[in-house]
């Protein structure tokens, strides 16, 4: 059983680890520490299938793998359509109670190529967990820009002034197909992250967590930073944490004092320390500020 993640403690957390030492991920890589804390949450009976990724990079080859649970690696675009059948496959053995089925993918694979089965599958309430690690571009590829690479960051596809329009809100478009379970989380808040799987585990239907990945590598910063960017995007407001169960809305603990505004930090702590922001004009701070509030304003309408 779940338990709210204020009163969570680092000592509650299971000792068992599910990825072994020395994976092929990147130094720094937030959607590794965030897979390690998912993993711990849901246990050893899960099976996760995962698009091509870095997540697959993660894993290793086939007869290689890093983990102690069931991978299946699929196409780009199947993630939740191989989730739907792996939960087909687990009802007809009348295992679907028992085990825990989950799609973990990037952002790529999940506001851009993967959103029509994921779609199809919430509105069929498909019983898995659907974990999206957004590190905000198509990063195993070569950093090139996806609908939910954020305003204004530079990717190999955007290079001049980068990206021009604002980032995806799939949390919300999840939320719209009616499912009973959204939440965000952050790979820099573990606690929080914890919590949200072990809550998604226990609720029958399709459940959306959408985690902030920070890459040092796309995002330009050094490896060690890893934590302080991802604290950063919650603590200026920029990545609201937050829970939509059964159609309400409630932000989480380390947001709920961000709903008055002088909690919020710059949001130029954010963007500067990252290279990606390097071609930010004073116009486009101001676009984030006003990006910002108008976020912040929305998420006060519907609590």
């Amino acid at each position: 059983m779940s338990q709210p993640s204020d009163t969570f403690k680092v000592k509650d957390l299971p000792e068992q680890e599910y990825i072994l030492p020395g994976t092929r991920a990147c130094s720094g890589c937030g959607m590794s520490l965030a897979y390690r804390f998912a993993l711990k949450a849901l246990g050893s009976d899960t099976i996760i299938t995962v698009p091509a990724s870095c997540l697959t990079v993660l894993h290793g080859m086939q007869g290689f793998m890093s983990t102690t649970i069931p991978i299946l690696h699929t196409c780009f675009e199947t993630t939740a359509a191989a989730a739907s059948g792996i939960v087909a496959s687990l009802r007809h053995q009348k295992l679907d109670e028992k085990i825990t089925v989950v799609g973990f993918a990037g952002d790529g694979g999940t506001a851009d190529i993967g959103i029509q089965a994921l779609s199809g599958a919430a509105e069929r309430g498909e019983n898995f967990i659907y974990a999206c690690y957004d590190n905000e571009a198509y990063m195993n590829t070569g950093v090139q820009r996806s609908s939910a690479t954020p305003y204004g960051a530079y990717t190999t596809t955007t290079p001049i002034i980068g990206k021009r329009q604002e980032k995806k809100n799939v949390p919300m478009i999840m939320a719209a197909h009616g499912i009973p379970y959204v939440a965000t989380a952050c790979a820099s808040y573990p606690q929080d992250l914890f919590v949200k799987f072990q809550k998604a585990k226990t609720i029958r239907g399709t459940k959306y967590i959408h985690i902030l990945a920070p890459c040092p590598p796309g995002w330009g910063f050094n490896t060690k930073d890893c934590i302080k960017i991802g604290q950063l995007a919650v603590k200026t407001g920029f990545w609201p944490l937050y829970e939509i169960i059964n159609g309400k809305f409630e932000l989480s603990n380390p947001s709920k004092a961000l709903l008055n505004p002088t909690k919020r930090r710059p949001i130029e702590e954010y963007v500067t320390i990252q290279g990606r922001f390097r071609t930010l004009t004073e116009e486009d701070m101001a676009h984030y500020k006003d990006y910002i509030t108008s976020l912040w304003e929305n998420i006060e309408k519907m609590l």
